[in-house]
C-alpha cells in the first residue's frame, strides 16, 4: 500500500480517485456527536446520499467490533438502511468512522476493510479537543483525500 495517489495516473483514474464529498453542516454535526458519544470506542455509521457525493443523510449504527481500534458496522443495520436507500431512490455512498487516538487517515486495516470503491470514507478524528474530518477514496488500496464540501443546506439541484 503506498497510501498516495499513484504518481502518473491516467485520465479516466484520475477522474475516478477525484472527487468531493458534499455534506450539510447539520449532517457533519450528526456524525461527530455520534463518535463523541461512543468513546472510547470508535463510532460508526453509513451515509447515504447521490452518487454524486451529496450527503442525504447520515445513519449512526452500532459498531458490533466494540473496539477503540476498529470497527464493523452491525450487518442488520446494513442490510435495513441499504434497503431504505434503494426505497427512496437513494443509496449507501460511503461509511464513517472515528479514530479516537490517531489522526483521521486511513490505517492499514481501513485500507484492507474497505468494501466498495466508489464508497467515500470519512474519517472524525478525536484525538484532538476539536474534532476533524476528512474524507477518503481507497480504490486497489491506493487512499486518495477528498474535499469536504460543507453546505448551509441540501440542495438536490
Amino acid at each position: 500500500m503506498s497510501g498516495q495517489m499513484p504518481e502518473n495516473p491516467d485520465e479516466e483514474d484520475l477522474g475516478e480517485l477525484v472527487s468531493s464529498l458534499r455534506i450539510t453542516e447539520e449532517r457533519l454535526a450528526e456524525m461527530v456527536a455520534h463518535c463523541i458519544r461512543c468513546v472510547p470506542e470508535e463510532g460508526c455509521g453509513l451515509l447515504v446520499g447521490e452518487q454524486d457525493g451529496s450527503v442525504v443523510s447520515v445513519h449512526p449504527t452500532q459498531n458490533v467490533a466494540a473496539s477503540a481500534q476498529v470497527y464493523t458496522v452491525d450487518p442488520r443495520e446494513y442490510l435495513r438502511i441499504d434497503r431504505q436507500a434503494e426505497d427512496d431512490g437513494l443509496a449507501v455512498i460511503g461509511v464513517f468512522h472515528s479514530h479516537t487516538h490517531t489522526d483521521p487517515w486511513p490505517s492499514p486495516t481501513d485500507v484492507r476493510q474497505a468494501p466498495d470503491a466508489a464508497w467515500h470514507y470519512v474519517l472524525i478524528g478525536l484525538r484532538h479537543e476539536a474534532a476533524s474530518t476528512r474524507s477518503y477514496r481507497i480504490v486497489d488500496g491506493n487512499i486518495c483525500e477528498e474535499p469536504v464540501v460543507v453546505l448551509d443546506r441540501y440542495n438536490p439541484t
